[in-house]
């Protein structure tokens, strides 16, 4: 019997089903739960990386019952040598006890394009993925960290920003991770890798870890590492995670599929009118801060606070329990910043209640599955090898003006269909 096959069975028959069936191969976890009405448990089929792992929730008699019977990763770690695993072990093993330095080998793992070193950084992931399970469920259910994302244009100062206030967040008692994305150069591949650097007290701080990450020209200025490198600092105890992105454009579709909590840093001087800002772009903002408000700048501050409060009004909410606010804060005095952490906490607070907060992230996991399904399926399409050995020649075509860059992509899918 198939796991298909056994998905359709009523939960009172399940435990016959199982012992009837040869499932040598397959792993699984039990899980009871109070809430379990009649009809069909609700099941969540796994399968990723050889590991075969559905949840039951059985009820039986009145009774609660919690079964767990689930097998490592051996059968997708069999090739691995014994230092490998080690070395995955090892990573695991420091990096769920807050050792800064496991944390940054494992992203620096996750970020390698090295084939085999990309298996090893799924193991590692997988392992992860059990462990912060396991923490929420202890934490009923609740996310173990509150994942913000920033943005703006250039020399909005964001890094002056993040500096202030994870020293705030760090006082308070909280571990605070940065993952800030720098834009890499088309002609070079190089990366300044600056944010850093610009953070010269909040990366001496224990509580806080800084990780710049080159886009290495990835759309939208998120890396496809991202996402994983967020698990990766849940697991090492982080519980506020900081995304950073490039300027302002297709980045911000991006990191908002990836954090709970959208916001836009603008500066006071930055045109008329929401100059160069696009409606699209406002529209994901859960919290628009207008930074710089001192000095001089606070009367132009002024002013455009006002003039995205107007703008907020004509959008349509994304939220039926939160509407978008604007602030204005100051880095360099520190005006604003407290309250906007309030801001911040009441906006969890009610995502958390209303049950949206939940929702969003099981949204966005469906949606990076099918960005890295898109990136695979290109790069395999790519490397294919009637495909590899025709994008020479009708590159040329298309440079010559021979071919139409549009017929010459026909003629590489028809190449890429009719293999054998």
């Amino acid at each position: 019997m198939n796991i298909p096959k056994l998905l359709q069975h009523p939960h009172q028959h399940f435990l016959k089903g199982l012992l009837r069936s040869p499932f040598r191969p397959y792993h699984f976890i039990f899980h009871s739960s109070a809430h379990l009405g009649s009809g069909m448990p609700p099941a969540q089929p796994f399968n990723s990386l050889g590991l075969h792992c559905t949840k039951w929730m059985l009820l039986s008699n009145g009774l609660k019952r919690k079964l767990c019977v689930q097998t490592t990763l051996k059968e997708h770690t069999e090739g691995f040598s014994d230092k490998e695993q080690r070395f995955v072990d090892k990573l695991y093993t420091g990096l769920i006890q807050g050792q800064r330095a496991c944390l940054a080998e494992g992203i620096t793992l996750i970020e390698s394009t090295h084939s085999r070193k990309k298996e090893l950084a799924q193991v590692l992931l997988q392992k992860v993925l059990v462990y912060h399970r396991e923490r929420e469920q202890l934490n009923k259910g609740k996310p173990l960290a509150f994942r913000v994302g920033l943005s703006g244009p250039p020399g909005a100062g964001k890094s002056t920003f993040i500096e202030y206030f994870g020293k705030m967040l760090t006082e308070r008692g909280h571990k605070l991770s940065v993952l800030a994305v720098d834009p890499s150069s088309c002609t070079s591949g190089g990366s300044l890798l600056g944010d850093k650097t610009r953070m010269t007290e909040l990366s001496r701080d224990m509580n806080a870890y800084i990780r710049p990450s080159p886009t290495r020209g990835t759309l939208g200025g998120v890396t496809r590492t991202t996402n994983e490198a967020i698990l990766l600092c849940e697991g090492g105890g982080y519980d506020i995670i900081l995304i950073e992105t490039v300027g302002v454009g297709q980045s911000e579709f991006a990191v908002a599929d990836m954090v709970d909590m959208f916001i836009l840093l603008l500066p006071p001087a930055g045109g008329d009118e929401l100059q160069g800002i696009k409606r699209g772009i406002i529209e994901m903002a859960d919290l628009v801060a207008i930074t710089k408000s001192d000095g001089d700048l606070i009367v132009p501050a002024r002013r455009i606070q006002a003039e995205y409060v107007s703008a907020l009004k004509l959008l349509r909410r994304r939220s039926k329990v939160w509407r978008p606010k604007v602030i204005r804060i100051s880095a360099r005095s520190g005006e604003g910043i407290t309250e906007m952490w309030d801001k911040m906490k009441e906006f969890q607070d009610l995502m958390l209640a209303s049950g949206e907060l939940s929702a969003k992230r099981q949204k966005q996991q469906k949606v990076w599955m099918w960005n890295l399904i898109q990136e695979s399926v290109l790069e395999h399409f790519r490397t294919h090898p009637t495909v590899r050995e025709q994008i020479p020649l009708l590159e040329k075509k298309v440079l010559s003006g021979a071919l139409s860059p549009g017929l010459a992509a026909d003629l590489l899918l028809k190449a890429f269909q009719s293999r054998d």
